[in-house]
């Protein structure tokens, strides 16, 4: 009794208190999501005060009394009631039809005690639950929404103090080490060491210079830098996922799915054994059972744990964007990799030089990168890292001309050169040697690009450029095949460069020559043979694909496309996180496995109890009690566990 007094009078008197100071601390964009929570914390408060009235005015048997606690019983009741009715609507029986009926008989046979305190309890499980949701929601937001109140910037040559809601597009940004970088945008001057780990899961931090690229919610470990500002606010990469990160911690949509399920699944055994006792035993005995309800905590349990489970992810740079995600990938027994862009990378790297005439391979790349230096296409990109990583020097020219899609002209040392595919070097009548047709044959079956340096209309060198698998890829394709999971590779591109990439990977399976419309054909082919499909792409044309499979998993820096549809984003923009992603669905999983077992525990020992200890409708109470603080426990254990490792 002076526990629901003062559990009741606490809740209470601090529903205004706290209400009034996350107000005063609630910052946009989270102020409507905080007003909201704000009021059902409040309604609840409400709740567990009335309860605590109304359990005051049943310990005195007076006809004043009763017809006071009786209303205030039914009113605290109504929301089971109604729940009850939806069920019954939908010709279903669930957990709100055992409320109902729990709360309807405790209300008939006079046990106005037992039913406000066994709703107090419940009012109290749903504080717990949607203040632990706040926390964990805010939590994940926070992580990608950090930003400071006050930034310096420069206008007009002179460096301002500025609130951040005042910086614009085109504003130059000032960051010094430790300060956290506030907009998304380029460095225009300085260098620095980032740690962006908050958004890549990288554990090392990297150097920017000028001209690349630093996001919001990254820290400057090192040195200073000019930031001219592309996106501020909600615009912002980490405000978008932030955004994300707060809509999928839905319950209702996808995180009560496992728990609700259990619980309703047991509530017509529960039922039908409470029926018995009643007949057996009577109403009381009866009403004990219903206390017994197997699968009962886990409503209460099962979406904390993958809330945990989710912040765990996030900490380790895995955006889960549905929490059903995690669920399905302990079934999942087949993994389908879209061969550009996940295996590979979209940029290109030199493979061998041949030569001609006399020449050597150094010369023929420093004149490839000369032409080459101000394109800004993959194949420019590799020819100029290959004579970055040789030190080769190479001069501009300001004779270079362009023809769009086939190559370059270059009058360079009084000379013309030619630099090309093989159609530019067929447009231009330029003979290709006998030697290179082996050449030719071997790239195309290895998928590899040629591309032809020409002087004087002959053919002097040809640089061979492969696509570059992902440097993680094959130790990543190894950790899998090691979970027992069927490996695929999904291809547009022929037959033989599809296999050698297959057969370098160690994989056994791979579709090439496939259209984008037909990759969502291949996942539902799997499914039918009965497989759970894991589908992993970047591209636009791997929409539809990730729709039909079971998991789909994109890469940061995807198109938006992928990453809009994907349930899973790699955050550190390659593969390196997939393996951690099935470690945490395992986890979740069995974690998921104890807390079904702290909820069956309780119920056996109770409905036991009922019929062989004389338990009555309190000990059915007190045993609920302790399966909801066990299954509580434990689907907060892993946050606790990564709390005492960190």
């Amino acid at each position: 009794m002076l526990f629901l007094l003062v559990l009741g009078g606490a809740g209470g008197a601090a529903a205004y208190y706290f209400s009034r100071k996350n107000k005063k601390k609630q910052q946009q964009p989270l102020a409507t999501f905080t007003e909201a929570r704000i009021a059902e914390e409040n309604a609840i408060n409400r709740k567990l005060l009335l309860s605590g009235l109304t359990a005051s005015l049943a310990l005195f048997p007076s006809p004043i009394a009763l017809f006071a606690t009786i209303p205030l019983g039914v009113y605290l009741s109504l929301e089971f009631f109604q729940a009850g009715y939806q069920e019954i609507r939908q010709k279903r029986i669930g957990v709100g039809v055992i409320d109902t009926l729990t709360c309807g008989v405790l209300l008939i046979i006079g046990q106005i005690f037992a039913l406000v305190f066994f709703l107090a309890v419940l009012f109290f499980s749903q504080k717990f639950l949607l203040k632990t949701k706040d926390n964990s929601e805010k939590n994940l937001f926070h992580i990608f929404a950090e930003r400071p109140d006050m930034v310096w910037i420069v206008r007009d040559q002179v460096e301002l103090e500025v609130p951040f809601e005042a910086i614009e597009i085109g504003d130059i940004v000032i960051v010094n080490a430790g300060e956290v970088i506030p907009v998304d945008g380029a460095i225009v001057q300085g260098q620095a060491r980032i740690d962006q780990h908050m958004l890549t899961g990288e554990s090392v931090a990297v150097e920017k210079i000028v001209g690349e690229t630093v996001l919001t919610s990254t820290i400057v470990l090192s040195g200073r830098i000019l930031i001219e500002v592309e996106k501020t606010g909600s615009e912002t990469v980490a405000a978008k996922i932030g955004e994300i990160l707060h809509n999928t911690a839905d319950f209702k949509s996808s995180l009560e799915t496992r728990g609700e399920k259990i619980a309703n699944q047991s509530a017509l055994p529960t039922l039908a054994l409470s029926g018995v006792t009643y007949m057996l035993l009577g109403p009381i005995k009866a009403v004990s059972v219903l206390m017994a309800y197997f699968g009962y905590n886990m409503r209460i349990s099962a979406p904390l744990s993958v809330l945990q489970f989710l912040q765990r992810a996030s900490d380790h740079g895995v955006l889960v964007k549905d929490g059903r995600a995690l669920e399905t990938l302990v079934k999942v027994d087949a993994v389908v990799f879209d061969k550009t862009g996940t295996l590979t990378k979209k940029t290109l790297q030199m493979s061998q030089i041949h030569c001609f005439s006399g020449y050597h391979e150094d010369e023929i790349l420093r004149i490839a990168a000369t032409a080459e230096q101000r394109q800004s296409h993959p194949i420019a990109k590799a020819i100029l890292a290959a004579a970055n990583a040789k030190d080769i020097q190479f001069t501009a020219s300001e004779h270079i001309r362009y023809e769009i899609g086939l190559g370059l002209k270059m009058d360079f040392e009084n000379q013309l050169f030619e630099i090309g595919s093989q159609k530019f070097m067929q447009a231009e009548a330029i003979p290709i040697p006998v030697e290179v047709a082996e050449i030719q044959r071997a790239s195309q079956k290895n998928g590899y690009s040629l591309i032809y340096v020409a002087v004087a209309k002959k053919v002097i060198g040809v640089l061979e450029l492969c696509p570059t698998i992902r440097p993680e890829a094959k130790q990543i394709i190894e950790q899998l095949k090691q979970r027992d999971l069927a490996i695929y590779i999904i291809s547009g591109d022929y037959e033989a460069p599809t296999k050698h990439l297959a057969e370098r990977l160690g994989i056994d399976n791979y579709f090439a020559e496939t259209l984008p419309k037909n990759k969502s054909a291949i996942i539902d082919k799997l499914q039918q043979q009965g497989k759970t499909v894991c589908f992993i792409g970047d591209g636009i044309n791997d929409t539809v694909a990730l729709k039909q499979a079971n998991v789909s998993v994109s890469l940061q820096g995807a198109s938006t496309a992928a990453i809009d549809i994907a349930q899973v984003v790699l955050m550190g923009k390659n593969l390196s996180q997939l393996p951690a992603l099935f470690d945490i669905a395992d986890s979740l999983d069995s974690n998921m496995k104890k807390g079904f077992l702290t909820t069956i525990i309780p119920g056996v020992i109770c409905v036991y109890g009922v019929y062989f200890l004389h338990f009555g409708i309190f000990a059915g109470i007190v045993l609920y009690n302790l399966g909801l603080a066990a299954g509580v426990i434990n689907a907060l254990f892993p946050q606790l566990g990564q709390q005492d490792k960190d």
